[in-house]
């Protein structure tokens, strides 16, 4: 059973950096594309950042390049989003997803058919 659990979620002030942690057990991150979302408040789940199996390719949304960093630690079994210099905007529950059918990023499929995890608040505000 595909489980994931994210973590390093908090309440920062502007411009401050978090790294968030998307841990999974029962089979290798590495083997699959795993995808960042988020939601905030009254907003549908956005598709924030991904990184495909095997060499990694990745992909960010254009409001968080330059500014965003996903990674991957497969001896850790986890991937990694690097958030710095955060902003108002950026607060919302943040879920790492992935299914175990696909190795390239796509986050259509993985609003139907995704396995998520259960989420991390990250709140930026002064």
């Amino acid at each position: 059973q595909v489980q994931l659990v994210e973590s390093g979620g908090g309440l920062v002030q502007p411009g401050v950096s978090l790294r968030l942690s998307c841990a999974a057990s029962a089979f290798k991150l590495a083997d699959y594309a795993i995808g960042w979302f988020r939601q905030a408040p009254g907003q549908d789940r956005e598709g924030v950042s991904c990184i495909a199996s095997g060499v990694g390719s990745t992909y960010y949304k254009d409001s968080v390049k330059g500014r965003f960093t996903i990674s991957r630690d497969n001896g850790k079994n986890t991937v990694y989003l690097q958030m710095n210099s955060l902003k108002p905007e950026d607060t919302a529950v943040y879920y790492c997803v992935t299914d175990l059918n696909v190795r390239s990023c796509d986050f259509g499929r993985w609003r139907v058919f995704g396995s998520w995890g259960q989420g991390t608040q990250v709140t930026v505000s002064s």
